[in-house]
């Protein structure tokens, strides 16, 4: 795979379509009710300082993934545990975003399929996409982002034309203050989605052009980013903040609503669609940087067999995380976004930077 390669623009597609991925369908800064939308600013702010940290780490060490370049910063002993972490998190990470398909898929259209049958058909296809390697996936999400977009433009649209979308839900803006706000943003609004796009740094060094990473690095941050902000912003206008802040499925939800003439009606399928493109982002992007990861610490000349054990564990992975969709978002919200999300994504990442940092300024002297 090292001699494979990635356009900038199929990069940025690839990694816009992760940010959005499952939190388009979820919705994000539920607890911040109309002010979900600044909760989505303060994660867009610290994903750009994230973003950051992962671009200079990847400065000081071009051609070097994540994984390659831990040797080079913390040394060989300590590089195992750290890479090891780092592939769980990957692998665990696209488990989570399998069971959040197989859930909206079994509540909403095939609710007599055991819920194994969907992920595991998935992740078939899946699969079939990663064989291909980066240059596959990244194609692929140069085809599927555009449509991808037009759908969620299309889905805009049409929430305008409901009786119920008001702008007013979105008031009164800080209604709470200021500071309860940035409590419940701070971390969680910068690891999910924002913080996941460490593992851009496992593709930075397939780029096709050097030199690009830190402007593809932002855009996606703040593209994807916005889109979220107008997203929210359509659900609150549509639900309201109550509504918004319970309902697990939010873009389905509204989507539901919509009737135009009593005649044009259920537009679920678009948002089912969005959900399996947005989990492809997602998946596609943790389980190859998952095999990447493990083909590199362990020095293997084929990811393609890793990427095929991957699919094999990641499915039932997915069914025992959790016994129930609740119990997988409050495990999610309440213990692995809080602390496992800021210990990879953060604070690991910042002291890697800080170490790098000083070990040229030795190595000058």
């Amino acid at each position: 795979m090292a001699k494979e390669k990635i356009s900038s623009l199929q990069l940025f597609y690839l990694m816009t379509g992760y940010v959005l991925g499952t939190a388009i369908i979820l919705g994000l800064g539920a607890t911040a009710k109309q002010d979900a939308w600044l909760f989505i600013l303060i994660g867009i702010v610290g994903g750009l300082v994230l973003m950051v940290v992962f671009c200079q780490l990847s400065s000081y060490y071009p051609g070097d993934t994540l994984v390659q370049m831990l040797p080079k910063i913390i040394g060989k002993y300590l590089t195992y545990p750290v890479a090891i972490l780092y592939i769980i998190h990957f692998t665990y990470s696209a488990a989570r975003a399998c069971r959040e398909l197989g859930d909206l898929i079994v509540t909403t259209i095939l609710s007599e399929t055991p819920m194994i049958v969907v992920i595991g058909s998935f992740m078939v296809l899946m699969i079939y996409c990663l064989l291909g390697g980066i240059e596959t996936i990244g194609r692929m999400a140069e085809i599927v982002f555009p449509i991808y977009i037009f759908a969620l433009i299309l889905i805009w649209i049409l929430l305008l034309s409901i009786t119920e979308f008001n702008l007013k839900n979105l008031t009164p803006v800080l209604g709470n203050g200021l500071m309860p706000l940035m409590k419940s943003a701070i971390p969680i609004a910068i690891n999910f989605p924002f913080g996941e796009t460490i593992v851009i740094m496992m593709f930075f060094p397939f780029l096709n052009k050097n030199g690009r990473q830190r402007k593809i690095g932002m855009l996606s941050i703040i593209v994807g980013g916005l889109l979220l902000i107008v997203n929210s912003i359509m659900m609150i206008s549509v639900l309201g903040p109550e509504i918004y802040s319970r309902d697990l499925f939010n873009l389905l939800a509204a989507t539901q609503m919509v009737s135009i003439a009593d005649f044009l009606e259920r537009f679920d399928a678009l948002v089912i669609l969005m959900m399996v493109t947005g989990v492809f982002f997602k998946m596609g992007g943790f389980t190859l940087g998952a095999a990447l990861g493990i083909s590199q610490l362990f020095k293997l000349k084929q990811t393609r067999y890793v990427v095929i054990v991957l699919g094999i564990i990641i499915p039932p992975l997915s069914l025992i995380s959790a016994s129930s969709y609740v119990e997988h978002l409050e495990f999610g919200f309440k213990f692995y976004v809080p602390y496992i999300h800021t210990s990879l994504q953060i604070i690991l990442p910042v002291l890697l930077l800080f170490i790098a940092f000083i070990q040229r300024k030795v190595v000058k002297k």
